[in-house]
């Protein structure tokens, strides 16, 4: 299974979970979870946390400035359970709005 987002992220802003009401935001079984991030420009950061397990926490992405290729653009790599929310919030630290794109592989472990 694979979830993607694509959004442009305000100037010094945090966004809530960009996974919210897709399809996937919960696992349905125990899971492996790879994250991809890449952004349009340096200055974006990243939190991922599955159920309660913090997999990355406020990190740099890369400024690649496309869609997530696996396996080059990992970010990180965790592993869930059934009910488990998946939770990624980006934050821009820079005095522009940046694009980030978001790809999530979802395998049964």
């Amino acid at each position: 299974m694979v979830m993607t987002d694509y959004q442009s992220v305000a100037a010094n802003t945090t966004t809530a979970n960009i996974l919210a009401g897709k399809n996937k935001e919960f696992l349905e079984e125990p899971s492996i979870v790879q994250v991809g991030i890449c952004a349009a420009a340096i200055g974006m950061r990243c939190t991922a946390v599955i159920g309660t397990e913090i997999i990355v926490d406020d990190q740099e992405v890369s400024a690649a400035n496309h869609m997530p290729v696996f396996p080059d653009d990992v970010l990180a790599e965790g592993g869930g359970y059934g009910g488990d929310r998946i939770t990624v919030r980006l934050r821009n630290t820079t005095g522009a709005p940046i694009v980030a794109w978001t790809k999530l592989n979802i395998s049964p472990a």
